[in-house]
């Protein structure tokens, strides 16, 4: 199979650039140039967003195109035009942030969908993802277009460093004081390890599979409480867990996902959104899930392989001072005889 990745350098597209070469594929990458490229691939450099920027692929012919653009849909347009009589298949790799807000617990890839325009410059997150696909969709066909509509991807390199934020913090120990743990315990998560995103887009390109498919973890395939705890062990950390409801975060002023990374309260339309999507069509179709802990363990020794002076990306999170704020403003007011005195009879 001949491949062509538009990006490859980063977190989603080097996994599977990585992925592609390991299956003996000839992958060639289109980049920028400002990251090194995974060793074994051919090397194309250009900028999509520049006048001419794509002359490098104004010529050659590839089986299959991966495509992870997360910008202006006119640049995936320009792009999808120039190849379209050159490759078989055109994958793109979109969101489950295309369907239209606030999307239902268990939405399927048949749900309402945010408005796009394949030839908008840059706007809004799921109005560019959504114009983006119906570039593709316009420019190859539906039968010639497979598009990914990953959630939470998480993994080593993980660009927005939701998962390194909760390992930096909990490496922390007992040192950095009790770790906020945002409940219940049992609190589904929906996510995607990148290599198995990468797997799957492979996989489904070598089928001839096309159209668009929600592709993440079943929602019994972890929970809150197993994030934690699989950060506890792969750090080896002896920080002290303090478990708290999510009507306590809110009373203290804590927002899920932003001060929390990953973490929505459970019956939320936040919690709907990233975190209880229908996955079955990627099930059937072979979407395979590594274990929490081996994701979990996997990014924490890549964050610890990067040399001294190379900071991770870090998602901002909630500051320590904060996180000591609410749990010492929890604990005082528990020791108050007046918190815990029983609501008079009516």
């Amino acid at each position: 199979m001949k491949l062509l990745l538009l990006g490859g350098t980063g977190f989603g597209g080097r996994a599977v650039a990585e992925a592609a070469r390991d299956r003996g594929w000839e992958v060639t990458v289109f980049h920028r140039g400002e990251h090194p490229a995974p060793a074994g691939v051919r090397v194309l450099h250009g900028d999509r967003t520049a006048p001419g920027g794509l002359a490098t692929l104004a010529a050659g012919e590839w089986d299959a195109v991966v495509d992870t653009w997360s910008s202006a849909p006119s640049v995936v347009r320009d792009a999808a035009r120039l190849l379209a009589g050159r490759v078989g298949r055109y994958a793109f790799v979109s969101s489950r942030s295309v369907y239209a807000w606030p999307p239902a617990a268990g939405l399927d890839e048949d749900g309402p969908l945010a408005e796009g325009d394949p030839d908008a410059d840059a706007t809004e997150f799921p109005a560019d993802k959504r114009g983006a696909e119906l570039a593709v969709l316009r420019e190859l066909g539906e039968e010639r277009t497979l598009i990914a509509r990953p959630g939470l991807i998480l993994g080593p390199r993980e660009t927005p460093g939701r998962l390194t934020w909760w390992l930096e913090r909990i490496a922390r120990g007992a040192d950095g004081g009790p770790v906020l743990a945002p409940g219940p315990r049992d609190t589904p998560l929906q996510y995607v390890d990148a290599r198995d995103l990468a797997a799957w887009v492979l996989d489904a390109l070598d089928a001839g599979l096309h159209g668009p498919y929600n592709v993440v973890g079943p929602r019994d395939h972890a929970t809150m409480g197993d994030l934690l705890d699989a950060c506890v062990r792969a750090t080896g950390s002896d920080a002290e867990l303090r478990w708290l409801s999510p009507e306590a975060i809110e009373a203290a002023g804590v927002e899920g996902w932003s001060d929390l990374p990953i973490w929505a309260p459970p019956g939320s339309e936040l919690h709907a959104a990233v975190h209880a999507g229908d996955v079955s069509r990627a099930l059937a179709t072979g979407l395979r899930c590594r274990p929490l802990l081996d994701t979990v363990k996997d990014t924490w020794a890549w964050r610890q392989a990067l040399p001294a002076d190379v900071a991770p990306p870090l998602a901002d999170g909630l500051s320590a001072e904060k996180e000591a704020g609410v749990l010492a403003g929890l604990a005082a007011g528990a020791a108050d005889p007046a918190v815990r005195r029983e609501p008079r009879c009516r």
